[in-house]
């Protein structure tokens, strides 16, 4: 596990992991202190001081503070590791932000492992014979990175040609770059969440921290299957599914960062690193890794962590030296993406009970706070993407997103893109059913109920109710209905999401009222209505301001790990901090999925 200590800043509680840096514990937890530079250690300006017990100067630590200083206690934040408990004073004066704001109510410090520096060089004689790359590595005299070869083979021409005033362009400790004339102020990266069935893309300026263009689109797998297993059932049964599929996931990255690009002005040379968040089938998928032992037991990856990845290893066309950031996975089924949802929700960071919920075909669900973690996942199926329901569709236009019945006891349908109602979503189906059980038309059972009684009960929804061909069904609009098995589907998936949390409610020895909020995470959670869901037990029975859409939490996390080395540091410090419950092995599991069938 992880070691963390605790720290005071101004008297102020918190906890870290060990190593971090003090500049960085503190801006994680709120706490500006002055800088700026971002925490590189060139401004000088992150002063602090030790009420006691100081640790060692660094080399920095001299040059910025007098004797006397150094021995009353100061230090500077960003070069300060946190080794051990300590009480720390922040100068009032120098407390003000300095931050980027990005994910889901966190404060992100702007320290990018892409950055630029503008050199004007001493050109060489027969007296400075100091070769081209040494010449570039020495001005840069508070980096010290390594040159990729493929720098070598254009540096010779490119320092001549701009006269010796280049741009070094380095990431992390490579020197992946030097550009002829000033282009310190143009530097981006390329965020994906790689969902199974959306991809989407944010291209973000570097140097400022903010968006610059976001799109979406259909993961171009989709032919080989709405989920996982199926994709990965495809690569079983045909040897050459899996490069196709491989070929379809690069094709939908190419295409998302191509679009980006031109919405945002930006050439694809100038994107230096690309973050990538997803599941751990389509890590593999992309990277051409056998997906088969995902898709049965005991369920075990290639890896947790990666090599190092270049841009164009996920087919990305990127400047050819950016570094590619996938974020690991807990198991086969909680993966990077979910990993980027914690980090960009500040799960680890909360004293709070809170319940994080990932909704769809594959369900993942974390529990817990700033001390502890208990993740699984819950074979959910595919009802809440449309799929498996007779008049379903992806909530795209003419989709019913949501269901509710009128004061006169007729029903008011929300349709995405106020067309006509073409079918129903996932959303709309949780609405749908959740109105229906209000209305007293579906018992507690999932099943309608008599004619007789429907129309006692709800006269004014009661001649919905009709059969189509052999089964019983509840007319919404036109020809669009909800079917007998739809209401099963939805009580199967329900089923297996709440079984999930309770199991790991239990696990920790709490209750429902002990959680003090759910995140609704993913497309599916931003649009769900947190009343319907509370009402047929998706979710706890906790009050409804408690439940939150996270949104595109995945997304968040991969645009953090762009904007901040500190906070991938921490997405990685996240495998030790959360501990994976197994559902598929538990002798009671069946028994108690029946149990939560039901709506009562």
């Amino acid at each position: 596990m992880t070691q963390r200590v605790d720290l005071r800043f101004n008297g102020q509680p918190v906890r870290v992991p060990r190593g971090v840096t003090l500049f960085d514990a503190a801006s994680w937890n709120g706490i500006a202190i002055d800088s700026t530079c971002g925490g590189h250690g060139t401004c000088k300006k992150c002063r602090i001081r030790f009420r006691a017990s100081p640790p060692a100067p660094t080399s920095l630590d001299v040059r910025a503070y007098t004797a006397q200083e150094i021995k009353d206690g100061w230090r500077l934040a960003c070069r300060t590791p946190a080794t051990g408990d300590a009480d720390v004073e922040v100068p009032p004066l120098t407390t003000r932000p300095k931050a980027a704001m990005v994910g889901v109510g966190r404060q992100v410090i702007l320290r990018p492992a892409v950055s630029k520096r503008y050199l004007e060089l001493a050109e060489p004689s027969l007296a400075d014979q100091v070769t081209d790359l040494e010449r570039v590595l020495a001005a840069l005299t508070d980096l010290e990175p390594a040159a990729d070869l493929e720098v070598l083979a254009t540096l010779g021409p490119v320092l001549r040609q701009a006269d010796f005033k280049v741009t070094a362009v380095v990431v992390d400790d490579r020197l992946i770059a030097v550009e002829p004339g000033d282009t310190t102020q143009r530097g981006f990266g390329l965020a994906f969440d790689l969902g199974t069935t959306t991809v989407v893309a944010t291209l973000l300026d570097l140097t400022t921290g903010t968006p610059v263009a976001v799109r979406s689109m259909l993961n171009k797998q989709q032919p080989f299957g709405a989920d996982v297993i199926t994709r990965i059932s495809a690569t079983m049964l045909d040897p050459a599914a899996r490069d196709k599929l491989q070929q379809l996931a690069r094709e939908t990255l190419a295409e998302l960062t191509a679009g980006v690009c031109e919405e945002g002005g930006v050439q694809p040379g100038e994107v230096y690193e690309v973050a990538l968040a997803g599941n751990a089938t389509m890590v593999h998928l992309v990277l051409g890794m056998d997906p088969e032992p995902l898709g049965v037991a005991p369920f075990i990856m290639a890896t947790r962590l990666l090599p190092e990845i270049r841009a164009r290893d996920l087919g990305v066309p990127a400047h050819p030296g950016a570094r590619a950031v996938v974020f690991p996975a807990f198991g086969a089924y909680v993966g990077g993406d979910i990993t980027a949802g914690l980090l960009a929700s500040g799960m680890d960071r909360d004293p709070r009970i809170r319940l994080f919920i990932d909704i769809g075909t594959n369900c993942e669900i974390v529990l817990g706070g700033r001390d502890w973690l208990l993740a699984t996942a819950a074979p959910a199926g595919p009802a809440f993407e449309g799929a498996a329901i007779r008049c379903g569709m992806r909530a795209a236009d003419g989709a019913i997103e949501a269901v509710t019945i009128t004061p006169d006891g007729d029903l008011n349908l929300t349709v995405i893109g106020d067309t006509e109602p073409r079918g129903l979503c996932g959303s709309g189906l949780v609405d749908a059913v959740t109105a229906l059980v209000e209305a007293g038309l579906l018992d507690g059972s999932g099943r309608f109920v008599p004619a007789e009684d429907a129309s006692r009960i709800a006269p004014g929804l009661a001649s919905r109710l009709t059969m189509v061909g052999a089964e019983r069904v509840f007319m919404l609009h036109g020809d669009i209905y909800l079917s007998q098995r739809d209401i099963r589907e939805l009580q199967f998936a329900k089923a297996a999401i709440a079984t999930g949390w309770r199991i790991l409610l239990e696990e920790a020895g709490l209750t429902e009222e002990d959680v003090k909020q759910v995140l609704l995470a993913g497309s599916f959670g931003s649009y769900l209505s947190s009343k319907s869901a509370i009402r047929i037990g998706l979710v706890p029975a906790v009050p409804v301001r408690r439940v939150v859409a996270a949104g595109n939490v995945a997304g968040e996390g991969a645009k953090m790990a762009l904007l901040s080395v500190r906070e991938r540091a921490a997405a990685l410090a996240l495998l030790e901090e959360v501990r994976y419950v197994e559902l598929s092995d538990r002798a009671d599991f069946n028994d108690r999925f029946i149990d939560q069938l039901g709506f009562s």
